[in-house]
């Protein structure tokens, strides 16, 4: 089938159908974590991506299952793209024994090494120069795999990037710097962040390609992964890929978020969600029908309710195991 719409060769209609229902189970799972957080029954805190979803499904769809991510703060569409279980990530936030972390973790400590995912990080731009150690591991050891390391418009002004980005671009590692630009640094606009109209312009300090891309356009988004991961596994070193998307939901969960105007979020809301745009697209493409499209979305959410029912059902950590898992 000739499709109107472009996006890589190596990924299939069937690739597509799993990527749409894969943006629906990041939705519903951020959805039901707010809720279980208003009521209480959720602890700690937590920084919520919905809204932002083709970021996370779009750029993942073009690695492979060796290849490896470093995840944010804001991290549970990283966990699920790559492959986590979502019945053990929603027990971690519950605190239960069955979760990734045992329950002692929590929400921005989610990682699953077999799956390639080293981490969520809460120190904001922590995980770029950990991707790129992954990276210079790779170059070293000639294992041909390549990391991605997700972070946000504000940790574009950590020391960390920079460092970072010199460190990879003159050794020309294997790594893709993917800045989900979802307009604002915690209460704070990025323009009000940055001199640049873009935080891809800084790529040009380290030698090394930038690009702008509609983050809330999954084909788009997996069109510019295409290029930079055959860039980074033919040996010429990294990307940096600036996604302009936005979040529905505050910084956190106690961010009333009156930095921003509700005509804004409308916008974004109604004009710009990701899900309803690749909805659009595959059913004007013949690989969806409206109905199909409905039974994928009730199918995500049914996962997630199964996965709150699982998380509630597990057992808290014995006291015995306190100081398990604790200590170095």
């Amino acid at each position: 089938m000739i499709h109107s719409i472009k996006f890589p060769s190596n990924i299939k209609e069937e690739k597509l159908v799993e990527l749409f229902h894969q943006m629906w189970l990041i939705r519903f799972f951020d959805e039901k974590v707010d809720e279980f957080f208003a009521k209480g029954l959720i602890h700690g805190t937590t920084h919520l991506c919905v809204g932002q979803e083709a970021t996370a499904a779009g750029a993942i769809a073009l690695l492979e299952e060796q290849d490896k991510i470093t995840s944010t703060h804001r991290g549970h569409g990283h966990c699920i793209a790559k492959g986590a279980n979502v019945n053990r990530m929603m027990a971690e936030l519950f605190g239960r024994e069955t979760g990734y972390c045992k329950g002692k973790g929590g929400s921005m400590h989610i990682a699953d090494v077999d799956k390639g995912n080293l981490g969520a990080n809460g120190i904001v731009g922590g995980g770029i120069p950990i991707a790129v150690g992954a990276a210079l591991t790779s170059k070293m050891k000639n294992l041909g795999y390549v990391t991605v390391s997700f972070f946000g418009d504000g940790a574009s002004n950590e020391g960390s990037f920079h460092e970072s980005l010199n460190m990879a671009s003159i050794w020309d590692l294997p790594v893709i710097f993917f800045c989900e630009n979802n307009q604002y640094g915690m209460s704070g606009s990025v323009k009000e962040m940055t001199n640049i109209e873009n935080i891809a312009d800084r790529a040009s300090s380290y030698g090394i390609p930038g690009v702008v891309v509609d983050g809330n356009d999954i084909f788009a988004v997996m069109n510019v992964m295409a290029e930079a991961v055959e860039r980074a596994k033919s040996g010429k070193g990294p990307t940096l890929i600036d996604a302009k998307t936005y979040r529905w939901k505050g910084h956190s969960k106690s961010d009333a978020k009156k930095y921003r105007t509700r005509e804004e979020e409308l916008e974004w809301r109604n004009h710009r969600d990701p899900i309803a745009r690749m909805k659009k697209d595959l059913i004007a493409e013949g690989i969806l029908t409206e109905e199909q499209a409905n039974e994928i979305e009730q199918k995500a959410k049914k996962q997630i309710e199964e996965a709150v029912e699982f998380a509630q059902n597990s057992p808290m950590p014995s006291l015995d195991t306190l100081e398990e898992d604790v200590y170095a």
